[in-house]
């Protein structure tokens, strides 16, 4: 017993770590939670005594965990009718913080987030593409190891990692929402045009809409299992203009935030959140809107007080 307790302290002080690899392979706290545990299962089963490098082990098993929740979940994916985009959308579980202030736990959480901005251009990755992606470029694991959960020779997993790489790199998009400015954003103008959009939206306003959009804007909504007619991959400005009309509401709320650290709201509807939208400004201009619209997912998101508008 005292070898297992041992054990599990020395797991207990890799945990931070692989939940923070986890999240971001998989883009969900509850999934990185889950397969976090299953390590730590495996791990006591295990003979690990000859184990050098504990650190290493751990991410490699649980690296395995998420590469086999990755590919069940594309399984699960259906493609719609053009066969371009899936109608199973899955949004990662953003961080939420005030618009002004961030607390010290909001800070670390904003740290290790995905991004809804990054985890649009990761979502094009095959579950492969994204574990090289994600553990190569974000928290440089040697290619060699990588290799070694993937099942890949290194020369064929540093192949793999370049085409990620240039998936990332060359996805228009992506690219703007991915990358952060090169200057630091002004957060009070961005909201400004986030207020600007849902006043247009509001007042029924056609042409305003379409003229605060890029576009090539992309907009995901995930409603979840509850509330399926939401979730949609809508792409162009007048298409997500429509769609933005087709859903205001002029009893709804707009809550003013950071979402994964980008310009955001959350917007409630007689005191209770209906969703928690991320947009991507640059220059003035929407390129992207995230919206998580699933009531579960929502209640259990840790959510600041939210600022009378």
């Amino acid at each position: 017993m005292a070898g297992l307790e041992q054990l599990a302290e020395r797991f207990g002080e890799q945990r931070p770590y692989l939940r923070s690899v986890a999240y971001r392979l998989l883009g969900s706290w509850d999934d990185a939670d889950d397969a976090v545990q299953e390590c730590w299962v495996r791990l006591s089963r295990s003979d690990v005594g000859e184990v050098l490098n504990l650190r290493a082990w751990l991410t490699t098993v649980t690296s395995r965990i998420c590469l086999d929740m990755l590919r069940a979940r594309a399984s699960r994916q259906e493609q719609s009718l053009d066969g371009d985009v899936p109608l199973d959308v899955h949004l990662p579980d953003p961080v939420v913080a005030p618009a002004t202030g961030a607390d010290p736990e909001h800070e670390a959480l904003l740290a290790d987030a995905v991004g809804l901005a990054l985890d649009v251009v990761l979502g094009t990755l095959s579950p492969p593409e994204r574990i090289v992606y994600v553990l190569h470029d974000l928290f440089a694991v040697p290619m060699a190891d990588i290799a070694v959960i993937l099942g890949r020779t290194p020369a064929a997993t540093k192949q793999l990692a370049s085409r990620a790489r240039q998936r990332v790199q060359g996805n228009a998009l992506g690219g703007v929402r991915a990358r952060q400015p090169a200057t630091a954003p002004d957060r009070t103008a961005d909201h400004a045009v986030v207020q600007a959009f849902f006043a247009a939206a509001r007042a029924g306003d056609f042409e305003g809409l379409l003229g605060l959009l890029a576009p090539e804007v992309i907009m995901r909504a995930d409603g979840g299992p509850s509330r399926p007619s939401v979730t949609a991959v809508v792409r162009g400005a007048a298409a997500v203009t429509r769609r933005a009309l087709m859903f205001a509401r002029p009893d709804a709320a707009v809550h003013p935030v950071l979402v994964d650290g980008e310009t955001g709201v959350v917007v409630t509807v007689a005191g209770t959140p209906v969703s928690v939208m991320g947009f991507a400004v640059r220059a003035g201009t929407v390129v992207a809107i995230d919206v998580l619209a699933d009531p579960a997912r929502l209640e259990r998101l840790r959510l600041p007080d939210l600022p009378v508008t």
